[in-house]
This record gives C-alpha cells, sequence and structure tokens, in this order.
C-alpha cells in the first residue's frame, strides 16, 4: 500500500514509518518536526488547518492513513489547546481521507480514555480492562483522544464501507534506544520506572513495545476489510511494567482495586489484548524482560 503516516516523526510515528517500510509498503510522513530518519518520505504541514489537510492528502493520494499526530503528552500545553488541537487533528485527517478517496485510516486514542489517576479518585470496573470498559477522561488529553474516537464513529456511520475505520489505544509507548537508558516520554529511564513503582503505577503499569505497536498497525491495515467496521483495540505488552504483581501493587497505590486485582494473575497486566487476538491473530512479541539492557 501506499501509507500515509501523520505525526510520523515521534515517539510511535518513527517506530511505525520503519516497520511499515520494513513490510513493503510506500511510506510518506508528514509532521511538523523533521524526522531523524527517513527525510526523504517526509514533508511538513499544519493539520489542524482544514484546507492544509486536504493539500496533503491529495499530494500522498494514500491507500490508507495512520492518524498519530497530536500533542502526546497530558498538560504539556494549556489544556484547551490540547483539546482543540487533538480533536480539530482528527476530524480534519478522517474528512480529508474520505474526501481523498483513501480505503483505510487508522486513529490513535489512548488507554488514558478509561480515567485512571483521576485526582477525585478511580477504580476500574474490572480486571484487566478491555475495550467495553466504561470511559471516563478527566483532563483534556484523555478527552481529546475520546473525541478523536468518537470522530472515528462519526466516520465509520456517515461513509459505511466506503472507508474502513479503526481506533487503537497503544498503552505508553518505549521506543528502541529507551531499553538502552534513554529517557521515556515522562523522562525517567524504563529501569527507573521499574525500581520505583510509584512512577509507573499512575499508567497502571502499562507499556507497549514501539516495534510491537508498528507490527499491530501493518497487520490491522492488511486486514482493515476483514474486521467489523469502526473497531477499537488496546494495544500493550502481556506484561505490566513492573517488577512484583499488579495483584500486589495496584492495592497499594489505587485503594479500591484489590478485589479486582486479585484477577491478575502473575506478570499478568492491567490491560487486555484479547480483541486484537480475537479479531486479527495479533500477540506482542517484546517484553521489558527481554529488551531491557
Amino acid at each position: 500500500m501506499r501509507v500515509l503516516v501523520t505525526g510520523g516523526s515521534g515517539r510511535l510515528g518513527e517506530s511505525v514509518v520503519d516497520g511499515l517500510r520494513q513490510a513493503g509498503h510506500d511510506v510518506v510522513s508528514v509532521d511538523l518536526r523533521e524526522p531523524r530518519r527517513h527525510r526523504d518520505a517526509w514533508f511538513p504541514a499544519d493539520l489542524t488547518v482544514v484546507d492544509e489537510a486536504g493539500w496533503a492528502l491529495t499530494r500522498v493520494r494514500p491507500d490508507a492513513v495512520v492518524h498519530l499526530a497530536a500533542i502526546a503528552v497530558p498538560f504539556s500545553r494549556p489544556e484547551r489547546e490540547i483539546l482543540r488541537t487533538n480533536t480539530a487533528l482528527a476530524y480534519n485527517v478522517c474528512r480529508s481521507a474520505l474526501d481523498a478517496g483513501v480505503s483505510t485510516v487508522v486513529v490513535a486514542s489512548s488507554p488514558t480514555v478509561v480515567g485512571y489517576g483521576a485526582p477525585t479518585g478511580w477504580t476500574p470496573s474490572y480486571l484487566p480492562i478491555d475495550e467495553a470498559h466504561p470511559v471516563r477522561p478527566w483532563n483534556a488529553y484523555g478527552l481529546s483522544k475520546l473525541m478523536a474516537e468518537q470522530v472515528m464513529r462519526m466516520f465509520t456511520a456517515q461513509a459505511g464501507d466506503r472507508l474502513r475505520l479503526a481506533a487503537i489505544r497503544p498503552c505508553y509507548v518505549i521506543a528502541e534506544e529507551e531499553w538502552d537508558g534513554a529517557p521515556t516520554q515522562q523522562g525517567h529511564t524504563v529501569r527507573e520506572r521499574l525500581d520505583d513503582p510509584s512512577l509507573a503505577a499512575g499508567s497502571l503499569f502499562n507499556y507497549v513495545d514501539a516495534r510491537d505497536a508498528a507490527d499491530f498497525v501493518g497487520v490491522l491495515l492488511r486486514r482493515a476489510h476483514d474486521i467489523p467496521n469502526g473497531e477499537t483495540f488496546f494495544v500493550g505488552a502481556a506484561d505490566a511494567l513492573a517488577r512484583e504483581p499488579l495483584a500486589d501493587l495496584l492495592p497499594r497505590f489505587h485503594p479500591g482495586t484489590g478485589g479486582f486485582a486479585a484477577e491478575l494473575l502473575g506478570t499478568a497486566a492491567a490491560f487486555s489484548n484479547a480483541n486484537a487476538e480475537r479479531l486479527l491473530g495479533w500477540k506482542p512479541e517484546r517484553s521489558w524482560r527481554t529488551e531491557l539492557r
């Protein structure tokens, strides 16, 4: 396929571009920031401007779009700017893709839509968390990601099978160099997050290797016409980013989770990949236990 990746210069974006190119796809990246790799297949565009998004789609004429562009860190910008920017990006890209005759669009959401870490308290409805779990975002970033999912659903209802859409909720992305000690998204190293459980507790110890997330995107693009339109998928590692079982850790940091956490045996994660395995046959291949160096 000819694939346009928005946000291709980001932590996940670069891995997605790498993975799709290695799989034989013709990949073009659009991002305001120049990438470290594959500069020959990149151009800048401000996708928050609908005319510019339309121009980018018309220029590339892709078969598929992987929409990753966003303000990617909660509270890294003013709340109203995060909400406005991320929502506009999702709408403009989906709208322009439909107008350009694109066949498949993958929209990046986030596990934050379920609302963990809320300052007023939060407990899950059950564990592990899957796509049917209630959502209750408490900040602009989580809300913007839920809005991206709703935009995806709106275009699914509007376009039907003219446009195949799916939303993915990738867990805390660990890029390949971060296994070697480079800072993660929150500024800590992976080893620091493992040594001090409080650093990963807020996100329920979720994570995914960026290469596994890229592999998932590749599988999803190949199988998009074989699954129900408008599906949502959690994409995470099979284990938790923790040295202790979550059955012990979650009650320590999230009071009221003890009964549910008891269902998480051994190294089990708080988020389930069952939908991805059932519909796409995908399983993550990498773990901090095999990758940390």
